[in-house]
This record gives C-alpha cells, structure tokens and sequence, in this order.
C-alpha cells in the first residue's frame, strides 16, 4: 500500500450485476491512507479492461467523493456504464485527481475484478404507424439491444406508386450494408429500451423522426429495413 500525499487503501465494495451498456450502481468503501486531506477534485474512475489487462474503455464515468482527511473513511454509490457488447472484463477502479494524476499513477493500487456483463434485458418499443411494417430484418434490432445499444434505428423501404412517390427527404434512409457510425441524420421509427427519452423533431416523410441520444449508445443499421406503404394512410 502506498503511504504519500495521495493514498487510498480499499474497503469493502460491491457492482449490480452489469449488463451490456446498461447503467449500474457500484458501492465502493475506501480510506485515506494519505497524508493530506482529500478536496474538491478527487473523484472516483473506473476502467474496463481486456482478458491481458489492457484498457478497453479508459475513465468511465466519474463520481465526487467525500473531502475526507487522513484515517478517514467512507462508503460512495457510483454510476457504472457498462461496455458492449457482453462477454467477461476486467474491471478497475481508481481515484484521480483532477488535473493531476490517478492514484495508481502515483504509487498507489487500483481495485481489479473480473466481471460477467451480460446482455442488456429492458423492453424496448418503437414508434411505428399503422401504414408502416416491419419485415424479417427487425430480428437485428432485438440483437442490438442485448448487444448493449440503448436506441436502434435503421432504413426505410417505399412500397409506392406514380401517386405515392418515395420522397427526397428520405434519401439518408436507403437500405444499405450494414451500421453507419454517427450517422447524423434524424433517427426514424427507433426502437427505444424503456427509460430512455428522445427529443422528438419534425415528422420526416410523415413519419415519426427522434434525435440520436447524447448519453446513451445507439446505432443505425442500413440492414434493419421497415416498409412504408403510404398508400394505406
């Protein structure tokens, strides 16, 4: 155990059992085995980490902790996102101080476990009208939710005529091979896991359209296809 200015000896802790990019509560007991008092900005970090130990996801999010002085202990509850997509990790915490260095950078030790995440299991909807359906290629959204993706939304096939012609505006939405990283265009008929709120924008095409999340991980998939038939509107 490191004895410096900056030093932490671990307690007791506990992590919900995660699952793939889910949100869970991690409770973490420490003690200040330092010889300053710990102030404003020392936080608590976490990392995710290969089966060698290499960092797979490198400072999650981080959580305030109390201004306790040498000898001191405490017990926090701590936002854990987990990775995707399920499988076993290390898992690492630290304490950093802002702007300085981690603990462990300082001598100091990180707590390490290897982890089960499993697959993400909250019911999902989406928002799709009367006049639109679904075909086989919805099976790659109920695999992208348990892979971890919060929001899944993909492309959108025209059934129409001279009458109902496929609009420009849904020229983003071709069918196509696969994902496309930050695709930036609004998201049409997502499906949403419960919990998670959307910011609605205008319809596109008649359609229900919702802007990608900023704090949960999402996908578009050109290969998950819904088929519009305007005539039936």
């Amino acid at each position: 155990m490191a004895i410096g200015p900056l030093a932490v000896r671990w307690l007791d802790w506990t992590l919900e059992q995660p699952h793939a990019g889910a949100v869970g509560i991690a409770r973490v007991g420490f003690e200040n085995t330092g010889t300053i008092k710990w102030r404003k900005g020392i936080r608590l970090g976490y990392h995710w980490l290969d089966e060698r130990g290499n960092p797979l996801i490198w400072d999650g999010e981080r959580t305030e902790i109390p201004h306790l002085a040498p000898g001191e202990q405490a017990t926090i509850e701590a936002r854990v996102r987990a990775p995707i997509p399920p499988g076993r990790y290390g898992f690492a915490l630290d304490l950093v101080a802002e702007l300085r260095a981690w603990f462990s950078e300082l001598g100091g030790e990180q707590l390490h476990a290897q982890v089960d995440v499993l697959p993400r299991v909250e019911p999902a909807h989406a928002d799709i009208p009367a006049w639109v359906e679904q075909n086989e290629s919805w099976r790659r959204v109920d695999e992208a939710h348990a892979e971890g993706f919060a929001v899944v939304a993909g492309a959108l096939s025209w059934d129409g005529s001279l009458l109902h012609h496929r609009p420009r505006s849904l020229d983003p939405y071709q069918p196509g091979p696969g994902r496309v990283p930050g695709f930036s265009h609004p998201l049409v008929c997502p499906s949403v896991v419960e919990g998670v709120q959307l910011e609605r924008l205008p319809d596109v095409a008649g359609l229900p359209a919702y802007a990608a999340p900023k704090d949960e991980p999402w996908i578009y998939d050109g290969r998950i296809v819904l088929t519009a038939y305007p005539g039936r509107r």
